[in-house]
């Protein structure tokens, strides 16, 4: 039997994010969003493209949650996007709003299920997230990390000319401007990343990871980034329902590691079938230190704005 996988929230990120758990054939698909009839329309359309995109997935649009009753992965990408000049912070209180009315449906109808959620700001959503569904901290899960390491090495690709793939990098902490890339961590092909660039074009790249998504508002003026953001979420999906064990950097919720306490922020972590099966603490130098309790400090005062 196919695995049951929820996405709430019908916009680019959740129709981009629904298409691909489709097209991957990870499991049957429910697309869910407030605006009538409009889900159900994309979500017909991407099953009319099974045929020729060759996947056999079910996919069904819907404005009911009564649809994604027993689901077992439900993404959250529900809420207001960021319009240009806006910090995700900014949107806390707006989605808050909205994230924890959809939490309570989600937890009712897939009491079982893992929670990966997209919506910003990420690390504060996610907390909320897991304290109005009261499910274990296991199965509640943030995507953030995966999305600013893609960015990371995207960055590093277009600066070097070598292949993606051959790319590995790192990025900690919340899931906003005080993220904190780990260059000593990042190499190409185990090469260390100082072996190709010198430490001042790295240092752009750096800043510019951590604006990558405020660069994307500038240009589209209107909403967000969404393709890279979905693939980040997908590779998630494929973690869990595969039981892959991979090694992600994903929000995973603290309670002493790196230091920190009660929140939800940016580490490496191993998923698989359970979601968060173990938090992976790696050895940093006395900056890298400095960086992640600054970005510890801007996570906690965004999450304790949250009125719950």
């Amino acid at each position: 039997m196919r695995k049951k996988i929820s996405v709430i929230g019908a916009g680019h990120v959740g129709e981009v994010t629904a298409f691909k758990i489709a097209e991957n054939e990870l499991g049957d698909v429910v697309l869910v969003d407030i605006i009538e009839d409009m889900p159900i329309g994309k979500g017909l359309d991407m099953r009319e493209g099974g045929p020729v995109g060759k996947y056999d997935s079910h996919i069904i649009g819907s404005n009911s949650y009564e649809d994604t009753a027993n689901s077992d992965i439900v993404v959250i990408t529900a809420g207001k996007p960021r319009t240009p000049g806006m910090s995700r912070d900014e949107l806390v209180d707006s989605n808050f709003r909205i994230v924890k009315p959809v939490t309570e449906q989600v937890a009712k109808y897939s009491p079982d299920s893992i929670l990966i959620i997209v919506s910003n700001p990420l690390d504060a959503m996610a907390y909320t997230a897991y304290k109005v569904s009261g499910f274990p901290k296991n199965r509640v899960v943030g995507m953030a990390g995966i999305l600013d390491t893609t960015r990371f090495r995207a960055f590093i690709s277009m600066e070097t000319d070598v292949a993606v793939e051959s790319i590995q990098a790192l990025v900690l902490g919340g899931h906003g401007d005080t993220m904190v890339p780990i260059v000593r961590y990042t190499n190409i092909s185990g090469i260390p990343l100082t072996q190709f660039l010198p430490m001042e074009k790295i240092d752009s790249i750096v800043e510019r990871t951590r604006k990558g998504g405020g660069e994307i508002v500038k240009y589209l003026k209107t909403g967000s980034a969404y393709y890279a953001p979905s693939l980040a979420v997908v590779e998630m999906v494929d973690a869990i329902v595969k039981d892959k064990k991979k090694i992600l950097p994903c929000a995973a919720y603290l309670e002493g590691e790196y230091g920190i306490q009660s929140l939800f922020f940016g580490v490496p972590v191993k998923l698989g079938a359970k979601g968060v099966e173990e938090v992976i603490e790696i050895d940093l130098t006395e900056n890298e230190k400095e960086a992640i309790k600054s970005s510890e400090a801007a996570v906690r005062t965004v999450t304790e704005l949250l009125k719950l």
